[in-house]
């Protein structure tokens, strides 16, 4: 398998993934996110494709992380929600980790690239799944927030009253 081979099976495999995740949840913020990210995989594997097959690729920047952002906030004020995305965690850190090896695998390629331009394209594509892996990592931070808090040690000889 090349490496354009083993780039499109992956981007297709993180669109399944996202299309999995949109439809496992009930929310309709996480699953416009999930539904975004599905299709920036799309069109990371349209891409990859035209440059497999010599042509001289362009992409559209992705809008989802600010769209992520607003759909964050809107979580936050929502504490019951949290017991739902629970039982998520897994899905999310799986999620994590196949867009951290995206980002390696395209900054691989981008450096063995011979030409700039398909060089500079595939590194647009590594810095999209970097965003990606953001909004997944935000996502599991999230959820784990109720449980990581700091206790200082400045307080801790203080009498409850």
């Amino acid at each position: 398998m090349n490496v354009f081979d083993f780039a499109l099976k992956m981007e297709l495999d993180g669109k399944a993934y996202y299309e999995k995740l949109a439809a496992e949840t009930t929310l309709t913020g996480l699953k416009t996110i999930f539904g975004r990210l599905a299709a920036d995989e799309q069109k990371h594997f349209d891409t990859i494709k035209a440059m497999e097959a010599g042509a001289a690729g362009a992409m559209a920047d992705t809008g989802v992380l600010e769209e992520a952002k607003n759909v964050f906030q809107g979580l936050m004020g929502d504490k019951d929600i949290l017991g739902g995305l629970k039982k998520q965690l897994d899905a999310y850190r799986y999620a994590m980790k196949i867009e951290a090896d995206s980002v390696r695998l395209y900054e691989d390629m981008a450096k063995r690239e011979k030409t700039a331009g398909t060089a500079q394209l595939l590194l647009k594509i590594a810095e999209e799944e970097k965003k990606h892996y953001n909004i997944m990592e935000n996502l599991y931070d999230f959820v784990l927030a109720p449980q990581n808090y700091l206790a200082w040690g400045e307080f801790s000889n203080l009498k409850e009253f």
